[in-house]
């Protein structure tokens, strides 16, 4: 019965732990190292001509931690369940740890580097405008576009 008790526990942590790092940000640089003032994304529309894509490096900033914890609550869990008395203490260390130097990794993996470009845009009104995305899809430098959101998009 105390088994379910702290299974019940550990899966309302983690999944309290998880919803509270969800983004509901529909910008997918919002956290990161993109908010440079010579690259600002407006929620504006307009329309203009492409003058020049650069492709930079980006890093995804690091870790938050989040990944350990969830990977050593996992770790630790999954360690409960092995042996009886002192060694079963010991798995459950051992499987924190474990989970934790895992939990980890997979987190800074997924905050990797990835390729950003950084879209120069002559207004059709004059105005330059810098838009930073992910991915240029079908756009080159000369095309038309349409600016929304934040956003170059080919017509």
């Amino acid at each position: 019965m105390k088994t379910m008790h702290t299974l019940a526990a550990i899966t309302v942590a983690t999944t309290a732990l998880l919803t509270g790092c969800a983004s509901t940000s529909s910008d997918p640089y919002a956290s990161g190292n993109y908010n440079n003032p010579g690259y600002q994304n407006t929620a504006s529309t307009g329309y203009g001509t492409i003058d020049t894509i650069q492709v930079t490096r980006a890093t995804g900033g690091g870790t938050s931690g989040s990944g350990a914890v969830v990977g050593g609550l996992v770790g630790a869990l999954v360690g409960n369940q092995v042996g009886s008395g002192n060694g079963r203490t010991a798995a459950t260390v051992a499987g924190a740890v474990g989970g934790a130097v895992v939990g980890n990794s997979v987190e800074a993996n997924r905050n990797g580097t990835r390729d950003v470009y950084q879209i120069g845009i002559r207004l059709d009104n004059g105005d330059y405008r810098t838009i930073v995305q992910d991915s240029v899809y079908d756009l080159r430098v000369g095309n038309r576009v349409r600016v929304v959101d934040g956003r170059a998009y080919r017509y």
